[in-house]
């Protein structure tokens, strides 16, 4: 068991990890807003957080044999993985935006998710960044 396995440390790591690669995502959609046929992209994340948040409470069985059936397979927040993937997937059906020679990028949209992710990212470094002091002052006896 590593050290700050049951802290929210390795939460709020990887959540920095997603903001960050949603960052470059969005970049990129913003700066290939003239390539005609560019295709927008997204990154996903939320719902394999969530998922891990429900199977996080489960009780961890030990195998003591090779054999034995897994009782549950709790998931650690470094196995959950974002996904990028084509926002053309979200359009409605119908929506063609090739027809007219350009791509599917809302430089609208694009600009205030970037907002809210800079947001979020901020939030969580500080939330880190809290952490770390929490310990730093548990270390030095200063709590």
């Amino acid at each position: 068991m590593r050290l700050f396995d049951s802290t929210k440390i390795p939460l709020l790591g990887k959540a920095l990890d997603v903001y960050s690669l949603r960052q470059k995502v969005m970049a990129s959609n913003i700066s290939n807003i003239t390539v005609p046929g560019y295709k927008s992209q997204s990154v996903s994340f939320e719902e394999q957080l969530a998922a891990a948040e429900k199977n996080s409470g489960a009780v961890r069985g030990a195998a003591t044999n090779p054999k034995h059936l897994s009782i549950s397979a709790a998931t650690d927040i470094r196995d959950v993985q974002e996904k990028v993937y084509d926002t053309s997937e979200d359009k409605p059906e119908g929506y063609n935006e090739l027809a007219s020679g350009f791509n599917d990028v809302d430089i609208d949209y694009e600009m205030a998710e970037l907002a809210k992710n800079q947001i979020r990212f901020r939030f969580g470094s500080r939330l880190l960044g809290d952490t770390f002091k929490g310990i730093q002052k548990a270390i030095r006896g200063s709590v």
